[in-house]
């Protein structure tokens, strides 16, 4: 980065708050008090992300009258679903392309249930009166490089060959840029329905109201500390108290699982977020952005960005960082050197906005597997049922999470879990420092495909046969 360029960059952050911009929303709602004492229920959640509170919610739409307690170690939502981008993809397995290479006799299945769900969520919205501005925008996955193009338009025929382009368009270098307006943008698939955007905030606390409402109840700051079979039901216990339960789901995704064998499939990544100030209105007509879509470029580190409500930019991605032996701490929450890093790229990408200055930085752990898309299971002879690994993409594919969780304590044979991707599991991460090593060699070379024309090394190339990969 040139020395001027950096000193730009680092005068639009001086102002930057060190917290996520959806949790500082003044609708948040006030905490619920802890659990104290015992508790009984038929259905126990564990974990008050979007995964918990979809399976509570969906638990009291299937059977009104079973009694199910929620319970979250902090507040609801103020995890990875209170910092994400706020994209909610119908996508189940983590983008077409990862679709098709893992699960190309069910791809059609699985595009279809995940466009049912994506219908669901916005369904949900509407019945609930879930006040998350969720707008079904749409998403361009844009090409900064030739490969990239080349790509795409290889994704766009691998979608038509099987029927699935049905609101795919793919654009030139001048209809990208119609769309919205960056010199560094060569050209784009746009996928007109199959993304929305919300404030993911407001969606958990909508959640969380909607199950309040229809007699869950929930209890914050207490989290889950041991499980253990009772007879014919579960026990867990927590800091004030215990819950017994004939059923449990956990939905605690990058916090380590209480089914002790499930903890070596996931590793928590960080990733991190920008937002703008608000955009004057010549500032917005300078980029173009009339259609507020939501934007993704195709580089292996890639960005992520779009407009919220009241018109900021959010800008995130690039670094994914791991920490050594996998420990979440709060500590790595905040990152300025990439902060720096993403302030560069987002003017590099949109020059027109120079001066324009950040009001939001912050950063999150996300549970990524090596498969980058969720898989499920049961535990202690199907009292238990766990869903993980979603790797970014769990605002919309939490809920058929939900369902999954819910059919396999069930013990229902559905459409659902017949699915392979929902019967196998991806291959785990190893011990320490394997696990450092390996990634960091991963993460070198993908860099390295960025800079070489998508061209994989031997290490990629070895990895892609043995189905092992990292992202974010």
């Amino acid at each position: 980065m040139a020395p001027v360029a950096m000193r730009s960059a680092a005068r639009s952050l001086s102002d930057a708050q060190p917290v996520p911009f959806w949790l500082e929303d003044p609708g948040k709602p006030g905490a619920l008090p802890a659990l104290t004492g015992t508790e009984k229920c038929d259905l126990l959640v564990i974990g008050g992300g979007y995964s918990g509170l979809w399976t509570a919610l969906l638990a009291k739409e299937r059977e009104p009258d079973r009694d199910v307690v929620l319970i979250e170690g902090r507040e609801v939502g103020w995890a990875a679903s209170g910092r994400n981008g706020g994209f909610c993809a119908a996508s189940l397995t983590h983008g077409f392309g990862n679709g098709l290479a893992r699960w190309p006799d069910e791809l059609t299945t699985l595009e279809r249930l995940g466009e049912r769900n994506l219908d669901a969520i916005e369904a949900a919205v509407a019945r609930y009166s879930l006040d998350c501005d969720f707008e079904r925008t749409g998403e361009i996955d844009v090409a900064t490089e030739p490969h990239q193009l080349e790509e795409l338009h290889e994704m766009y025929e691998a979608a038509r060959r099987l029927g699935l382009a049905d609101g795919l368009e793919l654009l030139d270098r001048d209809a990208v840029r119609a769309q919205v307006d960056s010199p560094t943008f060569l050209g784009g698939l746009h996928d007109r329905r199959g993304v929305a955007m919300l404030h993911p905030a407001k969606l958990a606390w909508g959640l969380k109201r909607a199950c309040l409402d229809l007699g869950v109840r929930i209890f914050e700051n207490t989290p889950g500390l041991e499980l253990v079979s009772l007879g014919a039901g579960m026990g867990v216990r927590t800091p004030y108290g215990r819950v017994v339960a004939r059923r449990v789901a956990l939905g605690t995704n990058v916090f380590p699982s209480l089914v002790k064998r499930v903890r070596h499939y996931t590793v928590p990544v960080y990733d991190y977020v920008l937002t703008t100030e608000p955009l004057t209105d010549a500032q917005l007509a300078s980029v173009g952005w009339k259609n507020r879509q939501g934007l993704g470029d195709s580089a292996n580190q890639f960005h992520y960005f779009r407009i919220t409500a009241d018109n900021r930019i959010l800008w995130g991605g690039y670094d994914a960082i791991y920490p050594f032996g996998g420990r979440v701490s709060a500590e790595r929450d905040h990152r300025p050197e990439t902060y720096l890093r993403l302030a560069e790229h987002f003017f590099r990408c949109f020059p027109q906005l120079e001066g324009l200055r950040f009001s939001h930085a912050w950063g999150g752990a996300i549970d990524t597997c090596s498969r980058f898309s969720a898989f499920f299971g049961t535990a202690h002879q199907g009292k238990v049922a766990y869903a993980a690994g979603f790797t970014g993409l769990g605002v919309g594919a939490t809920r058929f999470g939900a369902d999954v969780m819910l059919d396999l304590l069930a013990g229902e044979h559905t459409e659902r879990t017949e699915l392979k991707m929902v019967r196998s599991k991806p291959l785990p991460f190893p011990p320490e420092p394997i696990a450092w090593a390996g990634i960091g060699i991963t993460k070198w070379s993908l860099a390295r495909a960025d800079e070489n024309g998508g061209r994989r090394n031997l290490w990629l190339k070895a990895m892609d046969r043995l189905g092992l990969g990292f992202d974010s």
